[in-house]
């Protein structure tokens, strides 16, 4: 396993900044059961090795009149690696796009967008989705709402499987 690198202290930080990355050092040290200066440290140190990838807010996208999200299933005429990385650069480009992830089955990618209202993303879906060198089919999904957003990975999870193998 990849985490076996991470003690425990390391996987604590990790769980509690993954719910507020906003809170002090001082408090995360608390939360961690250490003083805050090694805390600092592990942080950066965590931080360097690409365990942290960043700091974000979550923002609600609904509070800023982004009122639309929807999951696009985009199948691919051709599926080779270089075909592959040029759709996924495109959707880099996209505002529209939030997600990326491209899919083993019988799809290729799925994306997740949002949008002010329908015919944003209307458009966007004729007139850059559709219209994509390479894309032979989309298939949208209209969230209805959302029942779970839970950001990262389940630390719970991940110390129970550690504590089996101990």
């Amino acid at each position: 396993m990849p985490n076996t690198k991470l003690d425990p202290i390391d996987r604590k930080i990790l769980a509690e900044l993954q719910e507020d990355g906003r809170m002090t050092n001082v408090e995360l040290a608390k939360r961690v059961g250490i003083s805050a200066p090694p805390c600092l440290r592990r942080v950066r140190t965590l931080e360097e090795a690409g365990y942290i990838r960043g700091y974000h807010a979550d923002v609600d996208p609904r509070m800023l009149g982004f009122e639309v999200q929807v999951f696009a299933m985009v199948g691919l005429s051709s599926q080779a690696e270089a075909d592959l990385v040029a759709f996924e650069t495109l959707c880099k480009s996209w505002p529209l796009v939030r997600e990326c992830h491209m899919l083993n089955g019988e799809i290729d990618f799925i994306l997740k967008c949002v949008a002010p209202d329908l015919s944003t993303f209307q458009s966007f879906l004729t007139g850059s989705l559709t219209s994509a060198p390479n894309v032979a089919s989309v298939r949208t999904s209209l969230v209805i709402r959302g029942a779970k957003d839970a950001p990262g990975v389940p630390f719970d999870v991940m110390e129970e499987r550690l504590s089996r193998s101990a």
